[in-house]
């Protein structure tokens, strides 16, 4: 028998080049309705755009770009500080937080608005008792309008920032102490050697955090629209629904996707030329610096704000109002709500997944320009909001669909009405579009730890590609597919844009219902769809929760 090379898998059997072409015609069906978006920039603008430059086209330029630098300035500041405290100091809480200060993610942006609108406006409690307090009538006294531009990035802010904490508490982790130490021989103190050695060396990191927080808001469509403030993603909606020129609203989802691809160039182009690694012969785990009586109580203070204004306050709003109100309609509709949400993102999730296993699998199986082509274009979707995947998959659909019911009347006499337009498979394939970037990260990061060696014993064994997946890949990956699957069924299950515009008639969600309740002030019974949302939300985050607490390097796992 001949020797198998370890170092790399061996070369797939013919029966292996199914597995390429088949990932990149799942990239292809990935990228076309992104690619149809960008197509109609060629198409002529309609006279909606000029009642657009005069009424609203300003406003959400300027909104969406105030959104882009207030949430992005907010998201940096609190996840690098947060990130730095818990890994480099010692302090009361210290432990717990950080792992906690993850939670927030469990919390869409628009359940975090609904709650903070029933606090803070004026027949809120927190208004009720100022003038209860102090004797002040309507007009006697300022306070700050939630439901306004900044009230939007601070709800964002409070919801986004676990994505900079996550990535730069991972960069500062893997700092070693050599290079702090090296500081500190010259004189510096700890908060310089912050500032001048960990700060630049976790730039990536921070810069990469901010990119996925900033993709995030501009694809916020729930926040914006219940706080008025007239944004791209708003726009879309208007102009599809209520104005209804599918085509200007194709136009300004290419707009919007400029937007998040200048973003993401950003990200890339930021770094340069320049090195942010260290040498690894010269690493040692960082120690925490022991904090001490003001400074100490200090950073508690300023790690727990966060986590109680973007969590804990929220969770406990909705409770309240769940227990006290609740949804007039709880009982069976109810049920049907929570089934087709459940059921939706069960059948999205196991669909994203395969699609997942395959990708990965097809970069495994040997180089092919193919498949590295297919992981990375079936990659971009998550940086699209759903709203632009929405329309890209409408546009096709709805002309499909009209062309075969003309043909059919003119050949048959019988109309075959919406086909695939307003449908359950439809919206399926929009969260894949949505969402298979993050399956399939959680599935290669599954491969990454599979020794190429398995992968040649089963050949030689006889094994052919698709058997070597279903009978090897997928029972030793199953950790890394119960984590892709619960990632995929939470995101779906809080996706409001794609939903609210896609969704079959008569067919609503815990996330459309909420919305809808929200949008008609009766935030008390939608508190019970908003409090099912983070509840179910807050099982991959626990999860990633017990990830971050055997992330110090010497923990036990």
């Amino acid at each position: 028998m001949t020797a198998i090379d370890a170092r790399r898998p061996p070369a797939a059997r013919p029966g292996g080049r199914v597995l390429p072409w088949l990932a990149l015609a799942i990239a292809v069906l990935v990228i076309v309705p992104v690619a149809l978006v960008i197509g109609h920039l060629l198409a002529p603008w309609s006279a909606t755009w000029r009642h657009l430059a005069e009424t609203v086209l300003g406003a959400m330029v300027v909104n969406t770009l105030w959104l882009v630098l207030g949430v992005g300035l907010g998201v940096m500041a609190i996840g690098t500080g947060t990130a730095w405290l818990v890994t480099m100091c010692s302090f009361p809480g210290c432990k717990v937080l950080e792992w906690a200060l993850v939670l927030p993610l469990a919390v869409p942006a628009y359940v975090i608005a609904y709650t903070y609108t029933d606090l803070l406006q004026f027949a809120g409690p927190v208004q009720s008792w100022i003038r209860a307090a102090t004797g002040w009538a309507h007009g006697d006294y300022w306070f700050p309008p939630i439901r306004s531009l900044g009230g939007a990035i601070a709800m964002l802010v409070l919801v986004l920032y676990p994505y900079v904490y996550l990535i730069v508490r991972a960069s500062f982790l893997q700092q070693s102490v050599c290079v702090l130490d090296v500081g500190r021989t010259l004189g510096q103190g700890p908060w310089r050697c912050f500032v001048r050695i960990a700060l630049p060396m976790a730039r990536p990191a921070i810069v990469a955090g901010t990119a996925l927080a900033l993709m995030e808001t501009v694809a916020d469509f729930g926040t914006v629209a219940y706080f008025g403030v007239p944004t791209f993603t708003t726009g879309i909606y208007k102009v599809w629904f209520a104005m209804g020129d599918r085509i200007a609203a194709v136009q300004l989802a290419a707009l919007l996707l400029l937007v998040v691809l200048a973003i993401l160039t950003l990200e890339r182009t930021s770094r340069g030329a320049r090195r942010f690694d260290q040498a690894a012969r010269l690493y040692r785990p960082l120690r925490r610096h022991r904090l001490r009586g003001a400074r100490a109580w200090a950073a508690t203070v300023a790690c727990v704000a966060p986590l109680l204004l973007g969590f804990v306050v929220p969770a406990v709003v909705l409770a309240r109002m769940a227990l006290l109100d609740g949804d007039a309609q709880f009982g069976p509709r109810f049920a049907r709500l929570a089934a087709n949400s459940f059921t939706l993102a069960a059948i999205a999730s196991l669909v994203t997944v395969a699609c997942a296993l395959v990708l990965g699998a097809a970069a495994r199986s040997g180089p092919s320009t193919r498949a590295a082509l297919a992981g990375r274009v079936a990659s971009l979707g998550y940086a699209v909001p759903g709203s632009i995947i929405a329309v890209g998959i409408l546009v096709p659909l709805a002309a499909f669909d009209n062309a075969l019911d003309a043909w059919m009347r003119a050949h048959v006499g019988v109309s075959t009405g919406l086909v695939l337009t307003g449908t359950v498979a439809a919206l399926v394939f929009a969260y894949l579009v949505r969402f298979l970037a993050v399956a399939l990260q959680a599935v290669d990061a599954g491969f990454a730890r599979l020794s190429p060696t398995i992968d040649g014993a089963g050949r030689s064994l006889g094994a052919g590609p698709w058997r070597l997946l279903r009978q090897v890949h997928v029972p030793m990956l199953r950790g890394s597919a119960v984590t892709a699957l619960l990632l995929v069924f939470v995101d779906v299950l809080k996706e409001l844009p794609a939903t609210l515009i896609m969704r079959p008639f008569n067919f609503d969600t815990l996330a459309v219902q909420a919305h809808n309740l929200a949008a008609d002030e009766r935030l008390s019974e939608a508190s019970s769809a908003a409090l099912t949302i983070v509840a179910v939300g807050l099982a991959p985050v626990i999860l990633l929760s017990r990830t971050i607490a055997r992330a110090r390097p010497g923990s036990k796992a």
